[in-house]
């Protein structure tokens, strides 16, 4: 989750992701795992908070709210809420340990 609020989505999955996925692959762990691991921190909490997406100037334009106090407040809920997900991802074998 906090690497979404340095990338957008595409400089993620596009440039990062595929990098991560290689170096992986030289430890034993397959490309599918770390594309699932992205997925759960970056797509469910990470790019509603990130100042880099346009959904988020959508979200708090409509609320009137300051981008600041919706970071304030959404983060730390939504780090618990990745870490939730990370363990129900590993007790259901999603990803592996």
């Amino acid at each position: 989750m906090p690497a979404s609020l340095l990338f957008d989505p595409d400089s993620y999955y596009f440039g990062i992701l595929p990098l991560l996925s290689t170096t992986a692959s030289h430890f034993g762990v397959e490309a599918i795992e770390v594309g699932r691991a992205s997925i759960i921190g970056q797509m469910t909490t990470g790019f509603p908070v990130s100042p880099l997406t346009g959904s988020t100037y959508l979200l708090i334009g409509l609320t009137g709210i300051e981008l600041g106090d919706h970071q304030k407040k959404t983060i730390p809920l939504a780090f618990l809420v990745t870490i939730v997900i990370l363990i129900l991802s590993l007790l259901i074998g999603a990803i592996s340990w």
